[in-house]
């Protein structure tokens, strides 16, 4: 397995696939999954003759389970260690969920001539939970859910949000059990200390001036019938902070688009990068 360690001794899994003189696109995976999440994206690009590159968040899937570092500007700094260590120039970054807001972050910290574009999908960015600025957000009382359960019912908590997740909670929907059951694999696969303090990383983390801040041509990519991020808050809101940001919402879309409509997604993708 291809790994780099961190400074403190975490090591961080990742895949390295195509050709190195080829243009890399990175991939960041959602809460609490794997970069299995972008297996449909991964074949598509390689086989567009891209460089595509995913990692594991640390605690998830096959990086190691630290016991610490479970905030978003730890989880930026291990990509900064593996973009360094990959020297990855003139990249996309394509984040999904959780991974968005990683995107975003990266992307507007990142050391010139890193990043050529970007692309938020479904992400969690400017922020999900409720506040004083941002009433219409997802009440408190629903990420300390999810903490609870996550920590005291993982398993069968994790089997039910599948279908939320998919849509597969909406009348008519063709529910697909071994796409609930690849969620669960690559969520059991993590630890559940991290996705445990995790949750407060893509729920409370303010990326705001981090979406102002970008400066490479965005794309803003999110369901209207997204029911775990929003996209009133979410989506609709991140593409008028990023200066020049084009924004494709799906009406009836779910969270985990990239993975039910992976035909629709992946040619947009596909249209931005060659755009």
């Amino acid at each position: 397995m291809a790994t780099i360690t961190t400074a403190d001794g975490t090591e961080i899994f990742y895949k390295d696939w195509g050709s190195k003189d080829a243009q890399p696109i990175m991939f960041h995976h959602g809460w609490p999954l794997s970069g299995d999440d972008w297996d449909a994206q991964m074949m598509f690009f390689l086989n567009e003759g891209y460089r595509v590159i995913v990692h594991d968040r640390r605690g998830h899937g096959r990086s190691s389970q630290s016991a610490s570092g479970h905030d978003m500007d730890t989880y930026v700094a291990d990509v900064v260690a593996l973009t360094d260590h990959l020297d990855l120039k003139h990249a996309i970054h394509i984040g999904h969920s959780t991974g968005g807001g990683e995107v975003a972050r990266y992307v507007a910290q990142a050391k010139p001539g890193r990043v050529t574009k970007a692309v938020l999908v479904s992400a969690v960015a400017p922020i999900m939970v409720a506040t004083g600025s941002n009433p219409d957000g997802v009440p408190m009382s629903v990420f300390d859910m999810v903490r609870d359960q996550t920590a005291t019912n993982r398993a069968q908590f994790y089997y039910d949000f599948t279908l939320p997740f998919f849509g597969y909670n909406r009348d008519g929907a063709e529910v697909k059990e071994a796409v609930r059951q690849n969620w669960w694999r690559q969520g059991m696969m993590g630890s559940v200390l991290a996705h445990t303090l995790g949750v407060k990383a893509f729920s409370e983390t303010d990326f705001t001036a981090d979406l102002k801040a970008i400066t490479v041509p965005t794309l803003v990519l999110h369901g209207e019938d997204d029911q775990v991020v929003p996209f009133p808050t979410t989506g609709k809101v991140s593409a008028t902070l990023v200066p020049g940001a084009k924004l494709i919402s799906y009406p009836g879309y779910p969270h985990g688009m990239p993975t039910t409509h992976a035909d629709v997604i992946n040619a947009d993708l596909l249209a931005f990068v060659k755009g």
